[in-house]
């Protein structure tokens, strides 16, 4: 299924689940850029700006969570998607910049994807 080329940066630290979910995004027709950390993320956003979405591990290991990563996105980048994900803690939305969605680990891939499209689609998310 084709998904006119929406790029999607995954940010994630745990490389096995970083390959998993961007072989997945991959497979349903999404560009994927894949960074391991905030400042690895940083750098691919500025080098791609065609990124319209960010899915993001709140807990990496750094100066920067995930959290704090997905404000500076928002402040600098508004247009893009953002949605933040954790094995770890619940997060309250509230705690997200505005436009961001929360999905707990383990997530299935099926509802990122479903997710993403839903954001792509409506220029915003819910």
């Amino acid at each position: 299924m084709a998904i006119h080329h929406t790029a999607v940066l995954v940010v994630e630290d745990e490389a096995l689940v970083r390959m998993a979910i961007a072989g997945e995004l991959e497979e349903a027709g999404f560009e994927v850029f894949e960074a391991a950390n905030a400042s690895e993320a940083i750098e691919l956003l500025i080098a791609h700006t065609q990124i319209e979405v960010l899915f993001t591990v709140i807990d990496m290991p750094g100066g920067v969570d995930g959290i704090e990563f997905a404000a500076a996105v928002r402040e600098r980048w508004p247009s893009i998607k953002i949605i933040a994900t954790s094995g770890h803690r619940r997060v309250d939305i509230d705690t997200l910049p505005v436009e961001a969605r929360f999905m707990a680990k383990p997530y299935n891939p099926d509802l990122v994807i479903l997710a993403i499209m839903e954001m792509v689609a409506t220029g915003s998310s819910p």
